[in-house]
């Protein structure tokens, strides 16, 4: 049984906190410049340049990308031979309240849903979902999710009768009424299956993969490209103002699901994708 302390995660979750706010992953903004060159549009150009010179600063003057930084989305994997000596919630709320203190990163955490406050004042608490794997190790993946493009996410209970036609309409039409609030290019995260709260789960974990992965059923595979296809045929454009650039990526995460039901979901992610992690 290999032990984890528990100062080791807070200090781990701190610096990710950071990260995941100054720096644009690799393959986001590998595929930013990729879309830049295939763009018709010229206004779309200049905003593509923009979004990467702001990228630049941010990396350069350890800066947030975006003022918004976002509810704090925590992915836990925590292997069966691993024990953390403290309470592991405990710990990973105490590395985003350092995190986000530390690193001047705003604080958009309302207590109260409908008293609409008081502000927790450290960004706490974070969303943290926790997966049980084999092995002797701690993976720890920090999200923060932005309010604009999590607006303008929708999960729908289709019906069996609306098959993979349906399933791409509603895929479609979620990004194309979204238009430029989520602050596009977007990737675009989709669950299928499931139950109502599965699936809805399934279209932010799949938000974590790298551009370029597709899903590994062929079937689901295809469907990807065709969506990202049409969604860039939309004519949205870098942040709303037109343009082949609406969506870097399309991923899909399915599930199985009730015979009666047929659960769908799509999480949005703006240009900046943000995502950071640690393996202990």
């Amino acid at each position: 049984m290999r032990i984890i302390e528990i100062e080791q995660i807070t200090q781990a979750v701190a610096k990710l906190s950071m990260d995941a706010n100054f720096y644009i992953p690799d393959d986001v903004r590998s595929q930013i410049k990729k879309m830049r060159e295939l763009e018709e549009s010229e206004v779309g150009k200049t905003i593509i340049d923009q979004i990467l010179e702001n990228q630049d600063i941010a990396s350069d003057e350890q800066m947030p990308i975006c003022q918004d930084t976002g509810f704090a989305v925590v992915f836990v994997e925590i292997g069966q031979d691993v024990k953390v000596n403290g309470d592991i919630k405990d710990a990973i709320s105490k590395g985003i309240a350092k995190g986000y203190t530390e690193g001047y990163l705003r604080k958009s955490i309302l207590i109260d849903p409908l008293k609409r406050s008081p502000n927790s004042g450290d960004n706490t608490p974070p969303v943290i979902w926790f997966d049980i794997v084999p092995g002797d190790q701690l993976k720890i993946i920090v999200a923060p999710k932005g309010g604009g493009s999590e607006n303008m996410s929708r999960i729908k209970m289709l019906k069996p009768a609306d098959g993979v036609e349906g399933f791409k309409n509603f895929v479609i039409e979620t990004v194309e009424q979204s238009g430029g609030n989520p602050c596009p290019p977007v990737v675009v995260g989709v669950g299928v299956g499931g139950t109502f709260e599965k699936c809805a789960w399934l279209a932010k974990k799949s938000l974590l993969r790298n551009i370029g992965q597709r899903n590994e059923d062929p079937f689901y595979a295809q469907i990807e490209q065709e969506l990202l296809v049409e969604i860039n045929n939309l004519g949205i454009g870098p942040m709303g103002l037109g343009g082949r650039t609406t969506a870097l990526e399309v991923f899909i995460e399915q599930y199985p699901l009730h015979i009666a039901t047929f659960p769908a979901a799509v999480n949005l992610n703006c240009h900046a994708a943000r995502h950071k992690e640690i393996i202990l």
